[in-house]
């Protein structure tokens, strides 16, 4: 150590004997007996729990430490000196056994993730990049948009092929704006009177036949038209009307042909193609 001693003087740091002729370990400038420095700085090691000595090479992760021998996999006992492992609670584990017991899977292959691969992930699941990808058309996400559903995950065209309203007029995707008519989705645009086509969103209709028409329509094509002023009883809107025989009017339009006072609710008398009330046929016979 480039000093000059008595051959008496030359001693272990900690005990005192003569180093004189024995073998020493230097410790911050300090000479120690083999025995004495195993026992003060040596390591102790994790699996056999004997003492590192000097002879027995020393291999240490995280603050612990093995002799050469005792490096194993905690699993299969293979040794793993100069080769990758991994640790779990204190333990360490070679790579084949660390990834079956403990690595993560991906939910598309089941297959675990190696180190350096890159991981999909959205919520509590994670796939591996070439495995997340749409169901339907098996194309990789990658960036894109996608929508899950269920355990499912679908890209947004397919997933709008799947399950995006359509109109059943048209089939086209409805964005925004539907009317549904007997529990079946449309455009609003697509809505339109069976006969004339003019829109039917916020009007009032009906239907026949399970197809809607317009007021003006239906009464034209289908409803019993008035015998006085010829015109349809649509009924829409609460409309009453009158019946008697083969003939039919508006509540409005049923009244005495010679005073023309209604003669809804009141008894009437027929004179020809005429309804008239009782005093106007009394009258007309007088």
């Amino acid at each position: 150590m480039n000093k000059d001693w008595h051959s008496g003087h030359f001693c272990c740091w900690q005990c005192d004997e003569s180093l004189t002729g024995q073998r020493y370990v230097l410790r911050d400038e300090h000479p120690y007996c083999i025995k004495c420095y195993e026992s003060v700085f040596a390591n102790g090691c994790e699996e056999c729990n004997k003492i590192i000595g000097i002879d027995s090479k020393d291999l240490s992760y995280k603050d612990k430490h093995w002799h050469e021998a005792c490096f194993l996999c905690n699993r299969c006992r293979v040794s793993l000196v100069d080769k990758q492992f991994g640790s779990k609670v204190d333990k360490i584990y070679c790579g084949n056994c660390y990834d079956a017991q403990f690595a993560s899977r991906c939910d598309g292959c089941g297959e675990i993730f190696r180190a350096g691969t890159k991981k999909m992930e959205y919520k509590t699941r994670q796939w591996h990049e070439k495995c997340f990808c749409c169901v339907v058309c098996k194309n990789p996400i990658g960036t894109k948009s996608f929508i899950p559903r269920e355990q499912e995950i679908y890209c947004a065209g397919c997933y709008e092929d799947k399950f995006a309203t359509r109109c059943v007029k048209c089939n086209k995707i409805i964005t925004s704006g539907g009317v549904t008519y007997k529990n079946e989705p449309w455009h609003r645009d697509c809505f339109t009177c069976s006969n004339c086509n003019n829109s039917l969103a916020g009007q009032r209709f009906t239907s026949r036949d399970d197809k809607p028409y317009c007021a003006d329509c239906f009464g034209e094509l289908f409803a019993k038209r008035c015998t006085a002023c010829s015109k349809p009883i649509t009924g829409i809107g609460g409309t009453r009307f009158i019946s008697f025989e083969d003939r039919h009017w508006h509540n409005e339009c049923f009244i005495c042909a010679g005073c023309k006072t209604s003669l809804v609710g009141r008894g009437f008398i027929t004179d020809g193609d005429d309804i008239i009330c009782p005093e106007c046929a009394k009258a007309k016979l007088m």
